[in-house]
């Protein structure tokens, strides 16, 4: 048999592709989004996983390589004989027969096995990864929100003085839930009850924050809660503000900060008035309290993590918060 020496020696499969790599990336994107609770984040990534996807399963369909070009023919040799394919049977009789038009298959074998391939990986990719990603992720969307707790009736919060409030916001899971928050009864405005409801949780680095003034622990008494556990109430008395024992940040009588490195103003509880109870209903953020008691004007923001700036040109360097 003849042999013939082409310009870009044997065949070849198809070219190196970008299109996995773009893939992985809108994968990558689409499961940071679900863990930060970005829905714009999971959006992008979701177009990027499609987009490359539909390429590269089009190209796996169709791309084969270029077909090798034929030169004329070579006396046989140990050079020719490396680079070397069949001639047709129209230039030499001794070479392979060539296929009639209504032979030629219309879609080749190649491109079914190839993409029962990648379906087939799909497929066990998916059964492989779903259970990995719901175990992985479900938990930031899953019994995330605060349930509402009952802190006793409005009675046991005279105007004017704060009280330490020490509860548990979820009592299925005992103790490590305990919170503090410091309410203040502001009087009736409009009708309505109003209350300032602070968090202990100084937005420094979480330390428990303190009161400036006198903590009248031989008046601590034990409310009963229906159908939950009690709660301890401490009054105050001639409050000037919190403090953080552990690295001296300060705050007014409103959660402003005042002095050291919190970045923000306290964490205030959103509440109702039931049946005369006072129910604290899910925490925010603030970023500045403008006023004072039933006439304060709050900046509030979702609940941000400490250490976190809700407002300013900082804020922009903390886009993406996790579910809380």
């Amino acid at each position: 048999m003849v042999e013939t020496k082409g310009p870009t020696g044997p065949p070849h499969g198809p070219a190196p592709s970008l299109w996995p790599l773009g893939f992985a990336i809108g994968l990558t994107v689409a499961l940071v989004g679900l863990v930060l609770g970005s829905w714009s984040t999971v959006a992008v990534g979701a177009v990027l996983l499609l987009a490359f996807g539909f390429v590269w399963a089009r190209d796996v369909a169709t791309g084969h390589g270029a077909p090798p070009v034929v030169d004329e023919p070579l006396a046989p040799g140990p050079e020719s004989a490396r680079h070397t394919v069949p001639l047709r049977s129209d230039r030499d009789a001794d070479a392979l027969p060539v296929m009639e038009d209504e032979e030629i298959e219309t879609y080749p074998r190649s491109a079914f096995l190839s993409l029962s391939t990648l379906g087939l990986g799909g497929v066990i990719t998916g059964i492989v990864a779903a259970p990995v990603t719901v175990f992985a992720v479900g938990p930031a969307f899953v019994g995330q929100g605060e349930e509402e707790v009952d802190i006793g009736p409005l009675d046991d919060y005279p105007e004017g003085n704060f009280i330490v409030a020490t509860f548990l916001a979820r009592p299925d899971e005992g103790e490590v839930s305990r919170r503090t928050a410091y309410v203040r009864n502001n009087g009736v405005v409009d009708g309505r009850p109003s209350l300032t409801i602070l968090s202990n949780r100084c937005v420094h680095l979480g330390c428990p924050v303190q009161v400036n003034g006198l903590s009248l622990e031989g008046q601590k008494k034990t409310v009963e809660v229906p159908e939950g556990p009690t709660v301890e109430l401490t009054p105050t008395e001639a409050a000037s503000g919190f403090g953080c024992p552990c690295h001296g940040g300060q705050y007014d009588t409103e959660g402003n900060r005042t002095a050291g490195p919190p970045v923000r103003a306290l964490d205030r509880f959103r509440y109702k008035i039931r049946d005369g109870r006072v129910i604290l209903t899910s925490s925010y953020s603030v970023g500045e309290v403008d006023g004072q008691g039933a006439e304060a004007v709050i900046k509030a923001y979702d609940l941000a993590m400490p250490s976190v700036h809700v407002d300013g040109p900082e804020a922009i360097l903390y886009p993406f918060e996790p579910p809380h």
